[in-house]
Formats: structure tokens, C-alpha cells, sequence
């Protein structure tokens, strides 16, 4: 890993894997001081079966228990299921992304719900988090909102965890995320290596200040998470840039032909931001390294190797092959 990415990596690292590792009290007292209005956000389609659980429990701990958060809104992306009725119900807002800005028009995707987020919610700082996740993640949005709290310096906060797998009934502690592994992760590598401290840079739990989240473009699809990390890497900085490990994060898993798509919309996106600010022909200069992060139980270990493009020439450059060709046409 290069050096200010290590760097990056020890300092702006922190862990809030639960409950007990969060100084509730704190985050109030900057709230108040500061004069924050928080607004979390959950993008849903079809996301009947964990949207209410989630909901009731964010709602019965961060607004009613605890005044932390002011407004949750879910913005209900085309469902055709109960996910509104079920939300709502749960104590959400509930709002479908085609009625908010409705002159821009209404385009699928998960990055659209959430830049339209922007339009219906008003805290100066915004959690997002995914819809479908399960088990108990009650500390992921204290656990965000830290490092935005209480260091001015921070603008966008992502959140890391282990990310299990089940397929065909078989669970695995470890292997969830495989985009994040064989398609997003050596790209940044390659093209951003200052990145590579990022544990998960396609989770979907993140946190970030409206001032610099209106400040850049939000893609539609799912290219939306790498393409706001590489637009506020410019925008910020990579120090106003922190991770926070949440633990464990549990999801339902895509299909193989779902996750090619979503591949095939993060290179798309990551090729259309290493063109910006490039001299016209200029060729890119890839990274020659890969860091990848392995749990050994009390906090992520990056290990970096060497990927760089190692290869020969054409044979006929080559001058000994040259004479041996000779030698045998003689």
C-alpha cells in the first residue's frame, strides 16, 4: 500500500462494532452544540420483508429513545410490492422517487433514489443505508455519524464490515462482496491507488455533509458508491475522507447474472472518471499494486501485492530469436 494510503488507513480508521464502543452522549452534545439536523435515508424496491423491521427499529432507538436522528425518510424506488405500506407503517416518511423533482423525470436505478434524496430531506448531515439488511444494526448510524460529530474535519464517513456469504444453504463467515473483490476494488487500486485504505468502498452504509454531498453528480445505478468515493476524494480530499468498522453486515445475495450487471455499471463508471482531467491522449499510468484486507478478529489487515503489468515483447523484437529463426531457415 502506498504510504499515504497507510497513513490514511491508521488514522482514519475507527471501529464502532457495537453499541458499547459509542459515546452516545457525545454525539448529543456535538448535535446540539453544533446545531445539526440529521436525516437517515433508505433507498427500497421491493424490500417488503426487512424494510419495517429496520425502520421500527431505527425509529424506536434514534428518534423516540434517543433524539439523535430528526427525520428518516424511505424513497420508494417504482416497487411493486408492499414496501411503502410496510415502511410507513414502521414510522417512516415514505416517498416514491418519481414524485420528488418531477420535472428531471423519473430514472431506475439506486443512485437516482438517493440523489433525489437530497431533494426531500433537510438534515445538514445524511446517513444512507440499504434496506435490505438484517440482524442487529442498531449501532451503524451512531456508528456514521462519529467521526462527522465530533472531527469538523471529516466530510463523508463509509462504513466497512465482514460481509458473510450463504450459497445453495452453505454459509460462510467470510466472502460476501465479490464485485467489491474482483471488479471495483483492483480498479481503484489501479487508477486512485491513494483509495486503497478503503475496506469496502460498494457498502452501502455511508454518511456524508449535504454541503459536499450537492456538490457532486450522483450515478443512477449501482455505479453510485464508487463514483461518490472517487468524486469526493477531488472534492475533499482523502483526509476529509474516514471509515468506521461496523462489524458484521448481513444481506440478501444477487445472482451471478445481477452481479455481472452491477460489474459492468461500476467499471463504466470508474472508466468515465479516470478520462476527467486527463491531456487529450494522455495514457493512464495504472498502480502496481492490490491491497486486500483480511479480519484476524479485532480489526482489518491489509496485505499488498504486486499486480504490475509484467510482460515480453513481440518475438520477432526479440534479436536471438531472430538469429535461432535464421539458423533453422537455413
Amino acid at each position: 500500500m502506498r504510504p499515504d494510503a497507510r497513513a490514511w488507513f491508521e488514522h482514519r480508521t475507527t471501529s464502532a462494532t457495537s453499541l458499547a464502543e459509542i459515546d452516545v452522549r457525545a454525539l448529543l452534545l456535538a448535535k446540539r452544540r453544533g446545531g445539526h439536523r440529521i436525516s437517515v435515508v433508505l433507498p427500497a424496491r421491493n424490500e417488503e420483508a426487512t424494510v419495517g423491521v429496520l425502520v421500527r427499529d431505527l425509529v424506536t432507538r434514534w428518534v423516540e429513545d434517543v433524539p439523535l436522528v430528526d427525520e428518516l425518510l424511505v424513497i420508494d424506488s417504482n416497487s411493486t410490492d408492499a414496501t411503502a405500506e410496510v415502511a410507513r407503517a414502521a414510522g417512516a416518511e415514505v416517498v416514491a422517487a418519481g414524485e420528488v423533482l418531477p420535472s428531471h423525470g423519473d430514472r431506475p436505478g439506486k443512485g437516482e433514489a438517493l440523489w433525489k434524496s437530497l431533494a426531500a430531506t433537510t438534515g445538514d448531515l445524511v446517513v444512507f443505508m440499504d434496506s435490505d439488511l438484517l440482524g442487529d444494526v442498531s449501532h451503524y448510524v451512531p456508528g456514521l455519524l462519529t467521526p462527522l460529530l465530533l472531527d469538523p474535519r471529516v466530510d463523508y464517513v463509509k462504513g466497512c464490515y465482514t460481509r458473510p456469504l450463504t450459497v445453495d444453504g452453505e454459509h460462510r463467515p467470510v466472502g460476501g462482496g465479490r464485485v467489491t473483490e474482483l471488479t471495483a476494488r483492483p480498479l481503484l487500486n489501479a487508477l486512485w491507488p491513494e483509495l486503497a485504505g478503503f475496506v469496502q468502498p460498494l457498502g452501502g452504509e455511508y454518511a456524508g455533509r449535504r454541503s459536499v454531498l450537492e456538490q457532486v453528480p450522483f450515478v443512477s445505478g449501482y455505479g453510485v458508491e464508487v463514483g461518490l468515493l472517487v468524486d469526493l476524494l477531488r472534492i475533499c480530499g482523502l483526509q476529509g475522507l474516514a471509515q468506521v468498522d461496523l462489524g458484521t453486515r448481513t444481506h440478501s445475495h444477487q445472482t451471478d447474472a445481477a452481479l455481472g450487471k452491477m460489474a459492468g455499471q461500476i467499471v463504466s463508471t470508474v472508466l468515465s472518471r479516470a478520462e476527467r482531467g486527463r491531456p487529450a491522449r494522455g495514457r493512464l499510468e495504472p498502480g502496481g499494486l492490490l491491497t486486500q484486507f483480511a479480519h484476524d478478529g479485532s480489526g482489518f489487515v491489509p496485505t499488498s501485492h504486486s499486480v504490475a503489468v509484467d510482460e515480453r515483447p513481440p518475438m520477432a523484437d526479440v534479436e536471438e530469436y531472430a538469429v535461432l529463426r535464421a539458423g533453422v531457415v537455413g
